[in-house]
């Protein structure tokens, strides 16, 4: 099939020129004004426009702003025609954009030679564009598959650890369900706004695994203990937080962004500190506390009193577990994020009933 050239010239003798001479090798679309080749151009877009400067009403430097201004034409190739030969002519046309520049009157060969060389060039463009993008979908795609293995591989590695205390690995699942119903619905009410975008959270759903990924340092005899710690004991098991830190810059602290390394080091040090100071390890109160880890505490109390452990059995019904934490309002939770968890009962109560099923 042959290419389309698109000649917009006000002189007649010009179009019947340009005809005879590209005709036998291109389909040839004439117009003899400015808007007739805008007019034109809102239905058809040809694969190359041969302007002519100079023309009433409209010039040829006035359509070319409105073919770069405007997306779908913009990138159509155009070789201005002009009787000036001048140097300052010829800079402008392709300061314009013009791809190439013909003097008038034509001379057949020079003509032919442009316009072919034009139409090669814009040909080689096309397929260079197409292959990058091929090229950038393929890495896209591979990127997402590194993604989701690295995804599986922490997720895995979070829950062989969770599951040395006897929780089986579902506490790392349940805890990522917890935070993004917690983080998503704070977000649908307009709280925590300055932090909580849905790129956060989805990097915040990320980390949540490795929340307690210290506790692979912790000896089992504490870790899978059935009857309280003693304070010895404890102390130890309180370390869990600041081996995970360590932990999470060994593992991760050289191959992901600096932003998302710091989120998991939070969500894993600060989880177990207090709104009012007393938590650990560092015993920061309050909003000193990164949200993210007061996020992660109020999902890891309850998946804790939900499920199971090797030192208790399951706290039920829910209704309890909201009672119990209620009490820790204002001491051991973010009171409006603990508000909020409150309000979810039933979203949890529809949760839970599917996990248990």
């Amino acid at each position: 099939m042959k290419n389309v050239i698109l000649v917009v010239d006000d002189d007649k003798a010009n179009l019947s020129l340009a005809q005879r001479i590209l005709g036998s090798q291109y389909r040839i679309a004439a117009s003899n004004s400015g808007k007739a080749s805008l007019k034109y151009l809102e239905r058809h877009r040809p694969d190359l426009i041969l302007l002519d400067i100079n023309m009433p009403e409209m010039n040829g430097f006035e359509v070319m702003e409105k073919l770069r201004s405007d997306s779908h034409l913009k990138t159509i190739p155009v070789i201005f025609l002009t009787a000036d030969a001048t140097a300052e002519t010829e800079i402008k046309c392709f300061r314009m954009g013009a791809m190439d520049f013909v003097t008038k009157p034509f001379v057949p060969d020079i003509l032919l030679s442009r316009v072919s060389k034009t139409i090669e060039l814009d040909q080689y463009r096309h397929k260079l564009e197409d292959m990058v993008d091929i090229q950038a979908q393929k890495i896209m795609e591979s990127s997402m598959r590194l993604n989701r293995i690295q995804d599986s591989v922490v997720v895995g590695m979070a829950n062989l650890i969770e599951s040395r205390d006897g929780s089986t690995g579902k506490h790392v699942k349940n805890t990522q369900n917890y935070v993004r119903m917690i983080a998503t619905e704070l977000l649908s009410r307009g709280l925590f706004t300055e932090e909580l975008t849905p790129a956060y959270i989805e990097e915040l759903c990320k980390a949540a695994p490795l929340h307690d990924v210290g506790k692979i340092k912790i000896p089992d005899a504490i870790l899978q203990k059935p009857g309280r710690l003693t304070p010895e004991e404890f102390e130890t098991m309180k370390l869990h937080t600041t081996h995970s830190r360590q932990i999470i810059q060994t593992i991760i602290g050289d191959i992901e962004d600096e932003h998302y390394v710091r989120l998991v080091e939070d969500i894993a040090l600060y989880h177990h500190e207090r709104w009012d100071g007393r938590g650990y390890p560092t015993g920061l109160t309050e909003s000193d506390i990164p949200l993210s880890a007061r996020i992660m505490a109020v999902a890891d109390v309850f998946d804790a009193l939900y499920e199971e452990r090797c030192y208790k059995p399951p706290v039920r019904p829910i209704e309890r577990i909201m009672q119990i934490m209620s009490e820790g309002r204002g001491t051991q939770f973010d009171p409006v994020i603990l508000d909020v968890f409150m309000d979810m009962l039933p979203q949890l109560k529809e949760v839970l009933h599917i996990m248990d099923t």
